[in-house]
């Protein structure tokens, strides 16, 4: 996956200053960072909405093009797939790959035998408190 969000990447850098009369990613260019977030917000509520509606093939659409939505905001923010990656490594070594990130620090998940990387842990919600 990750080559492909590569690749996506660097076509929206190749085409951010093409003529935004003929290029969708050159008018979000043109338009800036408020329009290109209006617009990964927009694709993230329509994937949520077409999940909970049970439309595979519309999260499957809404999805690439939430992807193609966050590579020209993160283009304009100077963010590289390979920073989010890392950070993704980063968390996983903390909680393991299938959670996010508390709001309080937690401990790091100390690797098993049998993982490289640590397990895939599950956290209590209920013992997480929300800052005040």
């Amino acid at each position: 996956m990750s080559d492909s969000l590569e690749r996506l990447y660097q076509a929206v850098i190749a085409a951010r200053d093409l003529d935004p009369a003929t290029s969708r990613t050159a008018r979000l260019f043109q338009r800036g960072p408020s329009k290109m977030a209006k617009k990964v917000a927009e694709e993230a509520i329509e994937v949520a909405i077409d999940a909970v509606s049970g439309k595979t093939d519309a999260v499957v659409r809404e999805s690439a093009d939430l992807f193609y939505n966050l590579a020209v905001l993160w283009a304009a923010a100077g963010v590289r797939p390979e920073d989010v990656w890392a950070e993704m490594d980063r968390r996983e070594r903390m909680l393991g790959i299938a959670e996010k990130l508390p709001k309080t620090a937690a401990k790091p998940v100390k690797p098993s035998a049998r993982s490289v990387r640590g397990p895939i842990v599950a956290l209590d919600a209920h013992r997480l408190r929300k800052r005040r």
